[in-house]
């Protein structure tokens, strides 16, 4: 029973840890950057928002909403043809990055 235990114990303690995504990463990766700038406030495009020090709720719900079709005004075509490349977690990660740029 000890060295089951102990086994256990071990692999709990071997066991990587799962880390959140790297909101920054995902940023650069996902090639956000290459239309909002490398720190979100230099848009590729004058119509495009600035989105450094953004909410971050309003930013994720902007963004599955791009990517369901739910936001579809006309701007967000360039933008819903990328978001099949991050899931849900990802996009949050990415808000929480962007809300903390100035």
């Amino acid at each position: 029973m000890k060295l089951i235990l102990a086994l256990l114990a071990a692999g709990l303690v071997a066991s990587p840890v799962i880390a959140a995504p790297d909101g920054a990463a995902l940023y650069a990766d996902k090639t956000c950057n290459a239309c909002h700038g490398p720190k979100g406030d230099k848009p590729l495009m004058p119509n495009y928002p600035k989105i450094a020090g953004q909410n971050a709720a309003y930013t994720e719900q902007q963004m599955k909403d791009i990517k369901s079709g739910a936001r579809n005004n006309g701007q967000t075509a360039a933008m819903k043809g990328v978001m099949h490349l991050v899931n849900d977690e990802e996009i949050k990660a990415i808000s929480i990055f962007l809300a903390k740029l100035k």
